[in-house]
């Protein structure tokens, strides 16, 4: 039964090269890549706000050096980025999502860092450093739960690049592999089918779209809410 049409009997996407039903496998699919979208938005989050929280803190040097070893790693396009390292490295979902995570830390940390900038002059700070507080107790309790509004909204937005990340390293034969399902190694597979049965590219592409806008629908709101600015009196 290869190839069967969508809405074939007992088939409601049709099936692909090797019979297999798509919609199961679209649904498959999509248990993948939303977890390693998730989980790169967490090793992101974690690692560009770490770096944009110590830089904006400590300031002087530390900051110089690490945003000038954030200008470094900005400097190289990410797709590239991605393809050099997943090219060195076993594709599992594990070694995949520590790739995704780790090469997109870099926008965060300048967003963090501009918001924490702002943040470790205000009273509240001055206060706490004041009655002898710690750095990492000012860092934990102080900046970070002021300026988490950001970092939720840069969180939502990072989980669709991080579907789009994979989506890219496995259609084009550096990420997810067989028999493991992902959109993007779903769209890796039909390419030669796209004159025959251009159903197996067309609904892991409406997949990857329908996600992708959505998580960035979630992240404008989350903005607006975020911003004081944009509540109305």
């Amino acid at each position: 039964e290869r190839h069967q049409p969508p809405l074939s009997p007992g088939h409601l996407l049709g099936t692909d090269e090797i019979g297999r039903d798509v919609l199961s496998r679209l649904l498959y699919a999509g248990r993948v890549s939303l977890t390693v979208g998730f989980a790169a938005m967490v090793v992101t989050i974690v690692a560009g706000s770490l770096v944009g929280l110590v830089a904006a803190y400590y300031g002087g040097k530390v900051d110089a050096a690490l945003m000038r070893l954030t200008d470094v790693f900005l400097s190289f396009p990410t797709i590239y980025l991605l393809l050099v390292l997943a090219a060195f490295v076993e594709p599992t979902v594990l070694s995949i999502t520590l790739i995704v995570g780790f090469t997109a830390w870099r926008e965060v940390a300048r967003i963090v860092r501009a918001q924490f900038l702002a943040l470790k002059e205000q009273e509240v700070v001055l206060a706490a450093r004041a009655l002898g507080a710690t750095a990492p107790r000012i860092m934990g309790r102080e900046l970070l739960p002021n300026g988490i509004g950001p970092i939720v909204v840069a969180a939502t937005l990072q989980v669709a690049n991080a579907i789009l990340a994979e989506s890219y390293i496995s259609f084009l034969g550096y990420g997810i592999q067989p028999p493991q399902a992902s959109w993007g190694i779903m769209l890796n597979n039909a390419q030669d089918f796209f004159t025959r049965a251009p159903w197996l590219a067309v609904f892991p592409g409406v997949a990857i779209t329908v996600a992708v806008l959505a998580f960035n629908f979630v992240g404008d709101g989350l903005r607006d809410a975020f911003d004081p600015r944009q509540r109305v009196r």
